[in-house]
Formats: C-alpha cells, sequence, structure tokens
C-alpha cells in the first residue's frame, strides 16, 4: 500500500466519526434542553413557584395567552405563583416535546394537555390543550430559558 492510499483510506475511515461526533454533541444539547422543559413542567405539578424560576434565566420574558407577562420574577408573583395556590393538583398527559439546538441557543415546541383540580370545594377541575414555544440559552454550560410563550384552550368535544 502506498503512502497516498494509506491516507485516502485512514481519511475515508475517520470521515463518518467526523460527521457523526458533531450530531452526538447535538442529541446531548437537545436532551439537556429537554430536561429544563421537563424541569419546568414537573416544577407547575409540584405547584411550586419557586422550583419553576429556577429554570428561567432572571431576564426570562414569559408570554402567554396573547399576553405580554413581563420577565419570569414578575410572571410569577402576579399571575402563576397566586394561581398555583388555588390549585390542589396539576396534572399533564400526553406531551410532546421537540428540540432544536444552534450552538449556544436552542427553540423547543410542546404539545399537551393538562388537568388543573383546586382547592375550593365544589369548583370542577379544569382541562385544557395546550402548546409552549420556548427559546433557552446556555450561559456557562447551563441551559435555561430566555422566552417563553404557551397558549391554552378547551378541548373539543368528542364526536
Amino acid at each position: 500500500m502506498t503512502y497516498r492510499s494509506m491516507i485516502i483510506a485512514v481519511a475515508a475511515l475517520a470521515t463518518p466519526l467526523m460527521i457523526a461526533a458533531p450530531a452526538l454533541a447535538q442529541t446531548t444539547a437537545e436532551t439537556q434542553v429537554v430536561a429544563v422543559l421537563d424541569g419546568y413542567r414537573g416544577a407547575l405539578e409540584a405547584l411550586s413557584a419557586s422550583r419553576a424560576e429556577t429554570f428561567f434565566w432572571p431576564d426570562a420574558q414569559v408570554f402567554e395567552q396573547g399576553g405580554a407577562e413581563g420577565s419570569i420574577s414578575e410572571y410569577l408573583s402576579h399571575h402563576l405563583a397566586p394561581e398555583l395556590a388555588e390549585f390542589s393538583s396539576f396534572a399533564f398527559q400526553d406531551h410532546v416535546t421537540k428540540a432544536t439546538v444552534v450552538g449556544d441557543v436552542a427553540y423547543a415546541t410542546e404539545t399537551y394537555r393538562f388537568q388543573i383540580a383546586f382547592k375550593t370545594a365544589g369548583r370542577a377541575p379544569a382541562e385544557r390543550r395546550g402548546v409552549a414555544t420556548s427559546v433557552l440559552r446556555q450561559r456557562d454550560g447551563e441551559w435555561r430559558i430566555v422566552s417563553y410563550h404557551s397558549s391554552t384552550r378547551a378541548p373539543r368535544p368528542a364526536p
């Protein structure tokens, strides 16, 4: 085998490894991004506004139902924390997340259903279908949400 043939053979064998390495790194980052979103959803199910806040960067912005809710701390103080205090349970079903990572930024979409039970006696549970779009940013090796938009509606009656 000539020197040139050996270089071509080594290059041919190494090329698939060079192509696969970035895909593996991206898959790891996507897994980390999905874990952040799963953590946020878990905090909601635990009815913990303080835990929910840990999945957002302090400068994160929240949008919900067509409205700008402000920073995550504003959203928690005037909206989410008071709501969670009224719930006896918050349960998600049929949750699907799709995440794409581009460098230190990721975007994700989520679809889900949820049911909320209230502490108030006699108040009927609320059931909704929802979607969310998130933008996450990696800073110092940690992924957190920088922009979150969600929208829900009552499920359509079965035909």
